[in-house]
């Protein structure tokens, strides 16, 4: 593994690769459904135009699909572009946000990554 992949990635004992992040990076997660189809390109448009931050931050952006099975994380890590994806086998990743982004810590991304729901659902009477 080269050393810039290894800012970003690292090995758990099991032999999986975990996401590895700097302590300052902020993680923004965008609540809307997102086409998963979008690359690179289309996630950078996004990014600056829904979510209304730049993405040469340096900061993690974090999107769902419709279906909520499926994850995309964009970063930008000095060099170029870094796309993380992660699919569900069974379940969904659930975001429940009053905001249309909402700034993440690590416990919670991580937490988000691993299919536990992020907030509150509230129900409507």
């Amino acid at each position: 593994m080269s050393f810039l992949a290894e800012q970003f990635f690292g090995f758990r004992g099991e032999g999986g690769v975990m996401l590895k992040l700097q302590a300052e990076q902020k993680i923004f997660a965008y609540r809307e459904a997102v086409d998963m189809r979008k690359s690179f390109d289309g996630l950078i448009a996004v990014t600056r135009n829904l979510v209304k931050e730049n993405p040469l931050s340096g900061s993690v952006f974090v999107f769902r699909n419709k279906r909520g099975n499926y994850l995309k994380l964009l970063i930008w890590d000095r060099t170029g572009y870094v796309l993380y994806a992660k699919r569900l086998e069974r379940g969904k990743f659930k975001m429940f946000f009053a905001q249309e982004k909402q700034i993440l810590n690590q416990e919670q991304l991580s937490f988000l990554l691993n299919g536990i729901p992020l907030g509150v659902k509230r129900e409507v009477l």
